[in-house]
């Protein structure tokens, strides 16, 4: 079963809006993982304009899945990740002032920097996991890094398939099947949804985990959040 990793920036972002702690993101945190979550995620920026610094300390000891933490590393971000030790760190190629993450890293043209990262975070016993488009090339350099895993990044998957092209998950079946030749571990988040999730899941072999954030706690608003972490989970079986 493809593991469900939720990302909880909206819920902060929620909070940051009014101030005070309402909605409480370590509440929410402890009862997406009882309603059967197997992992939370968090992208920590700079700004703070949503998961704040501190959050990504106070979630350690409330997150007794895998907890997932995704962010640009910038020395700041591996010196955080460093001292939390969390069960997994993203490597995603996001600038500040980009309001969500829009590419996957050029492995081939970043294989050095991304070698000494991954080797820091390694040696701290951390999982790796890098954000790659659906390119061949991309997934046979990161191979080269030393990364465990990859994140593929779904954004025009998910715009195909709500256009009706189906065709365009092939790229990322392509890419899983070198990915799982090469003994990379596969990750996949942005845009996935209740309406492509199953569709995604079924045409990725070796999927390992999905990270959702925007479309989940979107469609919670209308399902409510334990009903659709339970549906999710059932379209992962």
């Amino acid at each position: 079963m493809t593991k469900l990793s939720v990302n909880i920036n909206k819920i902060a972002t929620l909070r940051n809006a009014r101030g005070g702690n309402v909605p409480d993101l370590l509440k929410t945190a402890k009862d997406i993982q009882e309603f059967g979550a197997q992992g939370i995620t968090i992208h920590p920026r700079p700004d703070e304009r949503h998961i704040r610094r501190q959050d990504a300390y106070d979630l350690k000891p409330v997150v007794y899945t895998e907890y997932n933490i995704e962010g640009n590393p910038f020395r700041p971000f591996l010196d955080m990740v460093l001292e939390i030790k969390p069960t997994q760190v993203t490597l995603v190629p996001d600038g500040d002032d980009v309001l969500t993450s829009n590419a996957g890293w050029d492995t081939l043209k970043h294989k050095e920097y991304l070698i000494d990262i991954i080797a820091e975070l390694k040696r701290n016993e951390i999982r790796t996991s890098i954000f790659v488009d659906p390119d061949l090339k991309m997934i046979e350099g990161a191979k080269a890094t030393g990364t465990d895993r990859i994140e593929l990044y779904t954004e025009d998957f998910a715009r195909q398939y709500e256009l009706g092209n189906k065709d365009g998950i092939k790229p990322y079946t392509e890419c899983a099947v070198l990915a799982n030749a090469l003994g990379l571990g596969i990750n996949a988040g942005h845009d996935l949804s209740l309406d492509n999730i199953a569709f995604f899941k079924q045409n990725i072999p070796g999927l390992l985990e999905v990270s959702i954030g925007h479309a989940l706690i979107s469609e919670s608003l209308y399902l409510g959040l334990e009903n659709v972490v339970g549906m999710y989970l059932q379209k992962l079986k």
